[in-house]
Parts: C-alpha cells; structure tokens; sequence
C-alpha cells in the first residue's frame, strides 16, 4: 500500500493537476520586496521576546554582578566576553528573521513557464496548489509564509521565519549564541552566590538583597531553560546538517533522491566555502560553492 506522500505525488504527475491556467504571472518586485519579514503576530511577539530576555541577562551581568564587583580585571574580562555573544546572538537571529529562506516564486506555475522547461515525455514537473508554485525538489510549502521553501527545516516562531537553505546558518549561530551565552550567565550566577554568602550581601550588590536573589534566580531559570533548550536545538540542527536531511525529510521519512555528501562537504554548504573564521561570523554570506542545483523536472 501506497503512502499518503506517495498517493499526493502520483495525483502531482497527472498533467491535468497542473492547471496552468489557473495561475496569474508572478507579480513584480518592488523596492518593498528587498527584505524579507513575516507578518505573524505570533512570531513577531516570540521575536520580540527574545530580544527582550537578551536584554534582562545583560542588565543582570552587568548591573548587578559586573560592576559591583571590586575586581576590575574579572569585570571587564567577563562583561566584553558576555556582551560580545550576546551582540552576536542578536545579530544572528536579526539574520535567521530578515534572510529570504529560500523560497520559491509564488505564482510561477504559469504557461509560459511550464513551456520553457521544455518538458520531455515522461517527465513531470510539482505543483503546489497552495501558492501556484512549481515546486524544486526538496522544496515544503509553509504554511505561516505562505510560501514553498527549499531544503525547509522547520518554521521558528522565535525567529519568525522558516529554516531553510539561505538562512540555516544564520538560525545555528543564534542556537550556538545563546547556548553560550546561558553557559555563561549560569557561571556567572554561580560566582556571584558565592561571593556574596561569603561577603555582606549589602556589599556585593548595588540592589538590595532581596531584590538581588530575585534577579540572580530569575536570570538562574531564564539561563538554564535557554541552555537546554538552545543546545538540544543546536545539536540536531548540526546533525541534520551533516546528514543532509531536514527535519521535515526526516518526519515525514522521505525517499532519498539526491546525491550523497561527505559530513565535512555538508557543512561547507551551509556555511560557506571554503572553512574559515567566517563561519562563525552573522555577518558573512555562506558562499555555498558547488551546491547542488534544485531541478523542476524530475
């Protein structure tokens, strides 16, 4: 018996299921094209969350541990340490939110585009109904950006995008950022207990003592929640990497169609050929070298 994915497949290769005519042209672009943003509630709201606890961790590291601390040294060591991730967590994730995924172009399943594949018999061609695209291989329609994306991992609220092909690196950077900068704040955290049941609490906090708990728990939760989180997300994201499947591809237990890689190759195709510092760099287009060229025909 046939599974659903293939049933829908074979529904696909009927020349009727096309349609066409159906289809108006792609509309142009325009100047207001030139970024990509999803306009969901929902993840906007996750976005701005983000971004918020960002800001709470730095006030705490700084406000409340960093700089009444009589040690000098292991202040400006650790607060240019901390603020430097946390500069580059937000930055990734501005890039993994404001970066094109990889999606297709709405309303291409037209006529004349059909026409100019030059479809031999025997070949077929996807179709999604959805957004009247002609879909490449490996390419999932999402349903938040209303828009098919190719090689789709998944669709992030916090980073009010879909994971896909162009913005992949950028959404590991954020994971790996964050982890980091959670790692820290925990030590940090840890640290200051210590030094403070040790000291006066009066001394070692320009808050009260109460207040100074609360903060320092809070930002315990926040730290630890975040970590396990980030580092779990962080780890498959790193394993579907190398083994060139999605997540979606792995749920949904796809066939296998395209050529296998080396892990190493895998990874410098998200990130940019060849390997250097860049890779860690929110900044620097992955150049992705000989990648592979998604067919319409298959």
């Amino acid at each position: 018996m046939k599974s659903p994915a293939h049933r829908t497949r074979d529904i696909e290769r009927q020349a009727g299921y096309l349609k066409p005519e159906h289809c108006a042209p792609p509309p142009p672009r325009t100047s207001s094209d030139t970024m990509w943003f999803i306009r969901d509630g929902c993840g906007i709201v996750c976005g701005v969350i983000t971004w918020l606890l960002v800001f709470y961790a730095e006030f705490v590291v700084v406000f409340v541990m960093l700089l009444p601390a009589k040690n000098v040294a292991y202040s400006l060591f650790n607060g240019v340490l901390f603020n430097g991730l946390a500069f580059l967590a937000l930055a990734s994730h501005a890039r993994a939110m404001c970066t094109d995924p990889g999606a297709v172009p709405k309303g291409n399943a037209t006529k004349e585009f059909i026409e100019s594949l030059q479809l031999k018999p025997g070949q077929v061609v996807y179709k999604c109904p959805k957004c009247c695209s002609i879909k490449p291989d490996r390419a999932h329609h999402c349903s938040v950006c209303k828009r098919c994306i190719k090689k789709m991992d998944h669709h992030c609220p916090w980073v009010n995008n879909c994971v896909g092909e162009n913005n992949q690196k950028y959404f590991v950077l954020f994971t790996m950022y964050i982890a980091l900068i959670s790692f820290h704040a925990l030590i940090l955290v840890a640290f200051h207990f210590v030094l403070c049941f040790e000291e006066d609490w009066t001394k070692c906090s320009n808050f009260s003592p109460p207040a100074t708990v609360i903060l320092l728990i809070l930002l315990c939760f926040e730290g630890l929640l975040f970590l396990i989180f980030t580092a779990v997300m962080f780890g498959t994201q790193v394993h579907s990497i190398c083994t060139d499947e999605t997540g979606i591809e792995q749920l949904k237990k796809e066939e296998r169609r395209w050529a296998k890689k080396s892990k190493w190759m895998n990874m410098k195709v998200v990130f940019g050929h060849p390997f250097s510092i860049s890779w860690l760099s929110p900044f620097a287009t992955p150049d992705h070298g000989k990648a592979d060229v998604y067919q319409y025909i298959v």
